[in-house]
């Protein structure tokens, strides 16, 4: 029988993975579907050239081999008749090796601002012209006029001089505009070399054929009887979408063979840009610069000259690596997770296969782009972002799955019976304070008087509370209650509220078999004890914990939205974590068998978060953490933003610690489960993905900047980059509020309040992450409950970084608009990614905006609610 459950789950497991897997290849094979293409002959009648390969630069001083020159004119003899030069004192080879391939050369001269090398150009070209007879044509100058370079009269001294020390046509190549608003120009020339590059000017591919040939009759009607050469005429295979141009392999295939259809049947003279990518052009000409050759910097041909197109030639390699490396941990999902409804682990093996493709995307990228350091820097930190906002998208989707598509819980206890009092194990409550209001404290410490069992005693221990009027109240009402209840003043005493908690066990009564630990302000149910000791009488059990829950929330709308994001933790996360003995122990209200504290080495004065550190020490042991879901108590929320963000910093920090001191346990040898491992590996990944999104929101107004400031050496990310980010985080995003709707009794109006807390506190986590990797030791900072101050003066001071960040990640977006226009989908989605890193600023704004609200009516927030 066994055998055939296996047999079923196996057959189960391959049907869904694979499937996922098959619909996941189908999808890639629907987007790149073949495109037929007009189909012209199979030759070219001319390229413009320049021999550089990946890695070389005239700008560097890293220039081609003769041998490679050779093969280049080996490789473009074999389909075209002729090619053009841009400039002739650098790499001389080239003239004498075409003409050995049988290739006409249209000899160039560059012309720049600087006349001595102009001169020494010049005199190159003429020498070359003399030398060798298969250059047939002279250009001096590729669009200097255009850049500003020379003056028009300076153009015209050149091109004269040329042209009396040659017999050879000479021109000078400049974009067809130029010629139509300088026809004196057409005088200094036999022939117009004009440029036309509908890409530049933001013209869609099906229509940049027509225009190009628009264009070109606009010349003949303009310079009647004069010879017209196409001296450069293409399409890029990438670079940034200019309005409707939108540069791509198949864009690039279609606008060549198009034009080259044309060509032919107009009898056009012309060259295509280019033979070769030049990668080394991004830094003068910008990201499109490198990719208009019809052969790749590798000399590989980028598409065919006949038959169909591929979208992405790459396609199936990348489907197939995405497939099988997602694969595996789909069947392994599907074969581990028993408990896991159909509908569940379909919806991981989606989740898995998306962020593995993502991934892989990502890292394709250098095979894809030329790159440089700068470039393949800012690439690292961009795939790593993504890999990272995989696994939080993957950690929030288990927590989804689970939840969301789960029947019951395997591990659910309930309150249980109580047992007569002399059957009752003894009880020691201990409660510290520092500077606390007396009449929350006080409260309580009645509230734990009041309770249902009889064999307790309460402990309270103020310490470094140097105003005698916060502490002496408390002491004269212990006094009050009888000799259980006893209380210590520390003046100065180490450790913070560990410190408290350990002198507090020092001084528990020896009859005292667990330890309960209360906050200052949470007021107890009487049968807090009573209903949930008898879970000790399994042997196992080291801690017994109950939900978090506030009071006195419901008037005020922050102190609202803080309860709803406190408790969606404890409905939704505390049920996923317990299902696998992997809780997070909590200090506000949590029981502790006394024998397994004191052996464990009781509570840690190193961490600020000593209460989860113990909890993940006891698991080290083996030990079971068990949960009951009823509240039993409730405290009051942070009193304001500050020391909510206060609160959630030190949370960060601590774990941090955590992580840090128990990194051995949980990476190597130890009693804890592969679950209780995932736990608390994963547990933290969001906090991680804040910290990375504070860095990322650092580097993107500072990448913003240098486009601005440099954009010829910095320029957008490619749109396959971007998009994986996106779609993560807006997938993150819409996941949490569902599951708060799906696990929560809540209206919709407050799941939104708990996203905007959670999302306002990102900095603050940022932060203490950031500062428990780097530090060794925190502070305790006690958390500020019940009512916040106002005040427009202190309204910008808990969030002044928050405003900071949010400022300058408005006005990188609004400069990036301004400057390079909203036509441009890189544009479009880089704005768009500033715009969602700067939503946890923007919510902080909000946080900080609602906790200055007054208190509503008790009769409306009774109806709200």
């Amino acid at each position: 029988m066994k055998r055939q459950i296996s047999i079923a789950r196996i057959l189960i497991a391959l049907l869904i993975a694979g499937g996922v897997a098959a619909v996941h290849f189908g999808l890639w094979a629907m987007f790149n579907q073949p495109v037929s293409v007009v189909e012209p002959l199979d030759y070219i009648d001319g390229f413009s050239y320049s021999p550089y390969r990946r890695d070389q630069s005239p700008l560097q001083g890293k220039y081609p081999s003769y041998e490679e020159i050779s093969q280049d004119m080996v490789q473009l003899g074999a389909i075209a008749h002729r090619i053009r030069t841009y400039n002739s004192s650098e790499n001389p080879e080239v003239s004498a090796l075409a003409g050995a391939q049988g290739l006409r050369l249209t000899a160039g001269a560059w012309i720049d601002a600087d006349r001595v090398k102009n001169r020494r150009e010049i005199g190159a070209l003429l020498a070359d012209a003399r030398m060798h007879p298969s250059i047939d044509r002279l250009m001096v100058g590729n669009e200097a006029l255009l850049r500003g370079d020379v003056t028009l009269p300076a153009m015209f001294e050149y091109l004269d001089e040329v042209r009396q020390a040659s017999d050879l046509p000479v021109s000078t190549a400049e974009p067809w505009h130029v010629w139509l608003k300088n026809p004196e120009l057409a005088e200094h020339v036999d022939y117009l070399a004009v440029h036309l590059l509908p890409y530049h000017e933001g013209v869609p591919v099906d229509k940049a054929v027509d225009y190009a040939m628009a264009r070109y009759q606009e010349l003949i009607d303009a310079f009647p009887g004069k010879p017209i050469l196409i001296a450069e005429v293409g399409w890029p295979s990438k670079g940034p979408t200019i309005q409707a141009s939108v540069a791509s392999e198949e864009n690039q295939a279609r606008f060549v063979r198009e034009f080259l259809y044309s060509a032919l049947c107009k009898n056009l003279d012309y060259f295509l840009i280019e033979a070769y990518d030049q990668p080394w052009k991004i830094d003068i000409e910008g990201w499109a610069g490198a990719y208009w050759g019809v052969f790749n910097a590798d000399r590989e041909l980028k598409f065919p000259l006949e038959g169909r197109v591929d979208p992405n030639s790459g396609w199936i390699d990348d489907a197939l690596v995405a497939t099988v490396f997602a694969l595996v941990p789909m069947l392994l999902l599907c074969l581990a997770q028993r408990g896991m409804s159909i509908a569940g682990q379909l919806w991981m093996c989606v989740l898995i296969q998306a962020c593995v493709t993502a991934v892989v995307i990502a890292a394709r990228l250098p095979a894809d782009y030329y790159f440089s350091l700068r470039d393949l820097t800012a690439l690292i930190g961009l795939v790593f972002g993504v890999v990272l906002t995989a696994g939080v998208l993957l950690t929030n989707g288990f927590e989804f799955a689970e939840v969301f598509f789960k029947q019951r819980w395997r591990r659910a206890y309930k309150p249980a019976t109580p047992v007569p009092a002399d059957q009752q194990p003894f009880v020691s409550v201990h409660l510290a304070c520092c500077n606390e209001p007396p009449d929350m404290v006080i409260a309580t410490i009645d509230s734990l008087a009041a309770m249902d069992y009889q064999n307790f005693e309460v402990i309270v221990v103020d310490n470094n509370t140097r105003n005698e009027a916060l502490w002496k109240p408390v002491e004269a009402r212990m006094l009050e209650l009888g000799p259980r209840f006893r209380f210590f003043h520390l003046p100065k005493w180490p450790g913070f509220k560990a410190g408290a908690l350990n002198f507090a066990l020092k001084h528990t009564d020896p009859r005292a078999e667990v330890v309960g630990v209360v906050d200052a302000d949470y007021v107890v149910t009487p049968d807090w004890l009573s209903a949930l000791i008898p879970h000790f009488d399994d042997k196992n059990v080291a801690v017994v914990q109950a939900p978090q829950a506030h009071r006195d929330w419901e008037q005020h709308p922050f102190r609202r939205m803080c309860n709803w994001e406190f408790d969606g933790f404890f409905r939704i996360g505390m049920h996923h974590r317990h299902e696998r003995n992997a809780l997070i122990q909590h200090g506000t209200m949590t029981l502790v068998r006394r024998l397994r504290l004191e052996e464990s080495g009781s509570w840690s004065e190193w961490c600020i978060c000593e209460d989860t550190e113990l909890g993940l020490r006891l698991l080290e042991r083996g030990d079971e953490l068990r949960y009951i879901d009823r509240v039993f108590g409730r405290g009051l929320t942070p009193a304001s933003f500050a020391a909510l963000k206060s609160q959630r910093f030190r949370w960060a920090f601590g774990a941090m610690q955590i992580l840090k001191a128990h990194w051995r346990s949980l990476f190597g040898p130890s009693a804890l489960t592969m679950g209780q491992r995932y736990h608390f590996i994963t547990g933290w990944f969001s906090w991680f993905g804040d910290s990375l999104q504070f860095l990322f929101a650092l580097g993107a107004i500072g990448w913003t900047a240098a486009m601005l400031i440099w954009p010829k050496m910095f320029s957008l990310p490619v749109t396959v980059m971007l998009a994986p980010v996106l779609g993560l985080l807006v997938a993150k995003t819409v996941m949490g509020p569902i599951l708060y709707r799906r696990a929560m009794d809540c209206p919709w109006a407050d799941i939104a309040g708990a996203s905007l807390v959670s999302m306002g506190l990102s900095h603050s986590i940022a932060r203490g992450v950031i500062a428990g990797l780097t530090h060794k030791r925190g502070v305790f900072l006690r958390t500020a409950k019940g009512k916040g101050d106002s005040g427009l003066a202190k309204f910008f001071l808990p969030i002044k970084e928050e405003t900071y960040l949010l400022l300058s990640l408005i006005v990188a977006g609004s400069a990036m608009l301004l400057v390079r226009g909203s036509q441009s989908i890189e544009v479009l989605l880089w704005v768009t990614m500033l715009g969602l890193q700067s939503m946890p600023y923007l919510a902080a704004l909000g946080c900080q905006f609602i906790a200055q609200l007054p208190d509503r009516p008790v009769a409306a927030a009774t109806v709200a609610a």
